[in-house]
């Protein structure tokens, strides 16, 4: 017997390596970001139970560690530097971008990461209704019905939190309305960035490392500038000066949310937006059960509701997609791919 077996494709064409390396790669660094946003907003540090407060110092890390990564990978793939759209709509982009991220961390002074989490999945609604405004789409009534329900969901998990859940800034229903007020601000922001992005790229020929250098560099300059006229800049250096734990998270935590960003890239690049879509809501589910466990979150009966709610539509509109063709207008409700991280991603 001369028969010579056909010779397995090499791994990196293989198509259940590069399933395993994007979902191992988004769910582990996604995870832990979200762990470590919780942990550096919401739990104190030191002797002294001193608590993190400085949002902006932050979001500048995160920005200023990005812009290095992306500036390394257009230089060695030697690509131009130059910019492809006029700069002030990166700097659009970058204003709403840090306003996205400002008001995510902010929300954790207020709310637990679960609620913060799940109210991230009603992000399709700000997307839809900027979409309608600045791109003039038009959504069928399935998209509609699944926003329907994930609000439902979302608002039984806010409305109704579990006994003894309370934040370590204030408290009771104070703490609730600063929280969901920030996620509005949250969602509304995220949704302009998303959906002006998409115009983005539609009226420019660019690269997505070219917009997210120049994105995350003009993110940089105006994270710097706001700590600098809120007197903050000094305060944060010294606060993470005397902890080191809080330097180490926050390094961590801008590593984790730049490797996320290429981690995203490559997975719709090679997969496609849905199955990013069921990629990202799984990661979510994962995130709330974990954060549940690691700080002692309790759920009540009606948060388990919404939860199931909310995470059965997604789910299900990612089962309807998969029978056809997935609409435009739908694609990048969780779509980070050509945005800075937030976190977050």
């Amino acid at each position: 017997m001369d028969m010579a077996e056909p010779l397995s494709p090499p791994l990196k064409d293989n198509k259940l390596f590069k399933g395993v390396f994007a979902v191992g790669g988004i769910m582990s660094t996604l995870v832990i970001y979200g762990i470590l946003q919780e942990k550096i907003m919401r739990v104190p540090y030191g002797p002294n139970k001193d608590y993190f407060i400085y949002s902006l110092f932050l979001v500048f890390c995160n920005r200023i560690t990005t812009s290095a990564v992306s500036a390394g990978v257009l230089l060695a793939s030697k690509k131009a530097l130059d910019p492809v759209a006029p700069l002030h709509k990166y700097c659009i982009v970058s204003v709403s971008n840090i306003l996205t991220t400002t008001c995510q961390y902010e929300a954790l002074k207020y709310v637990s990461f679960p609620v913060q989490t799940l109210a991230k999945c009603a992000k399709m609604i700000p997307v839809m209704i900027w979409g309608t405004i600045i791109m003039q789409k038009k959504y069928k009534g399935q998209d509609y019905f699944v926003a329907f329900l994930v609000t439902l969901g979302c608002s039984l998990f806010i409305l109704y939190p579990a006994e003894g859940d309370t934040s370590p800034y204030s408290r009771e229903r104070e703490s609730t309305i600063w929280g969901v007020s920030l996620m509005m601000g949250y969602l509304g922001f995220d949704g302009f960035t998303s959906t002006f992005q998409d115009k983005l790229f539609k009226g420019y020929d660019m690269e997505i490392h070219t917009q997210i250098f120049y994105t995350t560099v003009c993110s940089c300059l105006l994270s710097f500038t706001g700590m600098i006229m809120q007197g903050n800049l000094l305060m944060a250096i010294d606060f993470v000066s005397r902890h080191h734990d809080c330097f180490f998270d926050i390094a961590l935590l801008s590593t984790v949310a730049t490797a996320s960003q290429f981690f995203i890239s490559y997975t719709i690049r090679t997969f496609g937006a849905l199955t990013f879509a069921t990629i990202m809501t799984t990661r979510q589910l994962l995130s709330i059960l974990l954060s549940c466990l690691w700080f002692g979150h309790p759920l009540s009966w009606e948060q388990c509701v919404g939860a199931v709610i909310v995470f059965g539509a997604l789910y299900a509109r990612s089962f309807l997609n998969t029978k056809k063709k997935p609409p435009l207008t739908m694609e990048n409700t969780e779509n980070r791919a050509s945005s800075p991280p937030k976190g977050n991603p």
